[in-house]
């Protein structure tokens, strides 16, 4: 059988709204970078009229974890430039990505940014980060929100668990370091060519704490466990199993500095601020407080479905055309809750924030 990675890079997240619903950890976790977002919206340079300031939003996946810090971005600009001038915000992701699902949260969602402020004009572009996405020059302000840690591509199986973070195989863990640093440095190279002179972007993903923890281990656990139990029940192939990985990579502060450490910048970039800290495991303190193991297994398991179910889903041998695809990832997200809720376990959350600036300055107005 053929045991070759797959896919070639990750899927989008589960459409039809389920990353809006199943992100609330995502959404606890990014909020200490809000205020970063804010303090960059209030000095990069904004271009001369009739220019207009562009936000990029990086990773947008459905759109809801996006509405507040774009707000809080728009209002700080807003004070800037007054209430006539128009602004821009463009949402990026692959081109597989729910569009329809984003659009109907900035039109629809009750904390959209659309609601307070008529003179802002949002599109959407389907397309990596790993590419240039938007003009030369053109960005004012970056965002870029628990994406980053997925990689361009699955670079190498992992033969003994479905995140490289926990397995013992060292030839898997230094190809995917070497993927991680080398999708990096391209994901910098591409947003340097996009940032206006001044420019700045705000990033806040997973990482590796300096105790050397990914986190997530009994949720990460129970999703190898229980792929375990599908083939044992026949609704998976070894085979397939063995094609199944998660392509994200959680790395250090040295690993996310790097890039810059020779001369201080990455081409004309240099990275104002780094910090890792811990966020808040949301799906734990609700335990905490209501003692429903169910509803615990429950919630995480439906954070990943959202989140990666369809990347491992893309293992199966028809990929995204199986037409056992809908009945695996139910038959997953049941196991997991059932490992879940046996025996409910808070996970550590390590993340990064950090803010990175183009040289150079432009107009302020």
């Amino acid at each position: 059988m053929d045991d070759t990675p797959s896919p070639a890079r990750p899927a989008p997240m589960e459409k039809g709204g389920a990353y809006n619903r199943s992100s609330s950890v995502q959404a606890s976790g990014l909020l200490p970078a809000v205020s970063l977002l804010e303090e960059a919206a209030g000095v990069v340079p904004l271009p001369a009229p009739p220019q207009v300031p562009l936000i990029a939003d990086y990773g947008a996946s459905e759109g809801r974890n996006s509405l507040r810090p774009i707000a809080l971005a728009l209002a700080r600009l807003r004070e800037r430039v007054g209430n006539e001038r128009p602004l821009f915000v463009v949402h990026t992701d692959l081109p597989e990505n729910d569009f329809s699902a984003l659009f109907q949260t900035l039109a629809n969602d009750p904390e959209s940014y659309l609601r307070s402020d008529p003179e802002v004009f949002p599109a959407a572009i389907g397309r990596s980060y790993f590419e240039q996405i938007l003009p030369p020059n053109s960005v004012s302000l970056g965002w870029c929100s628990w994406a980053i840690q997925w990689l361009s591509r699955v670079p190498a199986p992992i033969p003994d668990h479905v995140q490289v973070a926990y397995s013992r195989d060292n030839a898997a863990r230094a190809t995917f370091a070497r993927q991680a640093a080398a999708d990096w440095a391209t994901f910098l190279s591409m947003r340097s060519r996009e940032l206006c002179p001044g420019g700045r972007i705000v990033v806040i993903t997973m990482a590796t704490d300096d105790h050397g923890d990914f986190g997530y281990r009994p949720i990460l656990d129970a999703i190898a466990g229980s792929l375990h139990d599908l083939v044992t029940d026949r609704v998976i192939r070894e085979d397939e199993l063995r094609r199944m990985v998660i392509p994200t990579f959680a790395r250090t502060k040295a690993q996310f500095a790097e890039p810059f450490t020779t001369s201080g910048r990455s081409d004309d970039l240099s990275l104002q601020a780094l910090e890792v800290f811990y966020g808040e495991d949301r799906i734990w303190k609700q335990f905490e407080r209501d003692r429903d193991a169910h509803a615990f297994g429950t919630q995480w398991a439906a954070f990943s479905r959202a989140s990666v179910f369809p990347t491992l889903a893309q293992a199966l041998t028809g990929a995204a055309n199986d037409p056992r695809r809908a009945t695996f990832m139910d038959r997953l997200e049941s196991a997991m809750v059932a490992r879940l809720s046996s025996k409910p376990q808070a996970a550590s959350i390590p993340l990064a924030q950090m803010v990175i600036v183009k040289a150079g300055a432009g107009s302020t107005n």
